[in-house]
């Protein structure tokens, strides 16, 4: 049953998924911006094009003419799949999925007007004028994100009237494609924000995983740990908000569906098709498929029976802090040495400050108190030094 999938982006989620469908016999063509890709030194062919070029996509789709579209990156001109789907192509997890979730606009009104979900009040926003009034509107502090970003590119919290401005031209900056717009969100008093992975299958029922905790700086993850800790309460809110919208965007795969945690309940925040950057914690062995594999066997219509938790675990992002060219990674043989610790190096050829390089993965028994087994992992990062050849 092999089958060609047409990977749209090629990071490191990518490449973790291109490893796994490698693992049954699949046959990827990874695609992005730039040549040797993460994904692209692991897949079977790959090709280089501007995603946002709707000419390019197609000529690339007829080149290969593959069974799957599998989206692992939001800059790509996604109105296109329905043309693909026209076609007998899968998108994985749908086309309206793709369209709806990489634009935020889409997304935060199909959860919010049309499924009545909660989540923070907003406004958008098309130029300064109409971001001053979207604050004035929605109070301050508030948080500005372009519609269109990754990573935490571009976001930012409005706490004066003097961040407005700076807040419009680093969202700007930040955003993906070619829509200038911005979502105004209410600040939310969370005390926790969680990612609840959630498969989707074609004949099976839908199923989740296991709550994944996650701690964010300059809007990207920093460190993500499993299980989180909730009430059984919030947890099944959670999975009934996640439920209904991945229901309503339809398709088969795993979706990463982000909430805040709040003593007046759980608020909807966004969601990816595809696997999650908190996820990569599963790759620590937490459960008995990581969320990459998961992803895959729904893509394929393979029965997952169930998803179980296995173990503690917490994730850790190891970090460029220069730019540089071909960097080298030291303290290697450090990390490899701790117990009950494991690490991945992304392999992308170029660094730049901030820029997500590598992931420390450590894991424990289910009773370990989950803190530690996150202060061990952010240690063990902490060993790996990004550096220029």
């Amino acid at each position: 049953m092999t089958k060609k999938i047409l990977l749209l982006g090629s990071g490191e989620l990518g490449k973790e998924f291109t490893i796994a469908a490698q693992r049954l016999g699949q046959k990827i063509i990874a695609v992005d911006n730039y040549e040797n890709a993460p994904a692209m030194q692991v897949a079977n062919q790959f090709e280089v094009i501007d995603m946002l070029d709707g000419a390019a996509l197609d000529r690339i789709v007829a080149k290969h003419q593959p069974d799957f579209i599998v989206p692992e990156i939001e800059a790509i001109r996604t109105e296109r799949f329905y043309n693909y789907e026209e076609q007998g192509i899968v998108v994985v997890p749908s086309a309206r999925a793709a369209n709806f979730t990489m634009n935020r606009k889409a997304i935060r009104d199909l959860a919010s007007k049309e499924l009545g979900l909660r989540t923070a009040s907003y406004r958008f926003a098309a130029n300064v004028e109409e971001l001053q009034q979207a604050v004035l509107e929605v109070g301050m502090p508030c948080v500005i994100k372009p519609l269109m970003s990754s990573s935490g590119k571009g976001q930012s919290t409005i706490k004066t009237e003097s961040d407005i401005k700076k807040a419009w031209d680093y969202a700007v900056a930040g955003s993906r494609g070619d829509v200038v717009e911005v979502i105004v969100e209410a600040f939310v008093n969370f005390h926790s924000e969680i990612t609840l992975l959630t498969v989707t299958q074609n004949n099976n029922p839908t199923l989740f995983c296991a709550p994944i905790g996650h701690r964010q700086e300059r809007g990207d993850y920093q460190e993500s740990w499993q299980p989180a800790k909730l009430s059984a309460a919030d947890l099944f809110e959670a999975q009934q908000m996640a439920a209904k919208v991945t229901e309503a965007l339809g398709g088969a795969g795993l979706f990463g569906v982000e909430f805040f945690l709040t003593t007046e309940g759980i608020y909807f925040s966004e969601l990816s098709p595809r696997p999650h950057d908190t996820g990569m914690v599963t790759l620590a062995g937490t459960q008995n498929f990581n969320q990459f594999e998961l992803h895959l066997r729904a893509i394929l219509s393979l029965p997952i029976f169930e998803i179980t938790l296995e173990k503690a675990g917490a994730s850790a992002v190891i970090l460029a802090n220069e730019n540089s060219i071909h960097p080298i990674y030291i303290g290697i043989e450090k990390i490899a040495a701790l117990p009950k610790t494991d690490f991945r190096i992304f392999g992308k050829p170029i660094a730049r400050p901030y820029r997500r390089m590598g992931v420390a993965l450590v894991y424990d028994n289910l009773e370990a108190p989950i803190a530690e087994v996150v202060g061990k992992a952010k240690l063990a990062a902490e060993i790996v030094k990004v550096i220029s050849e």
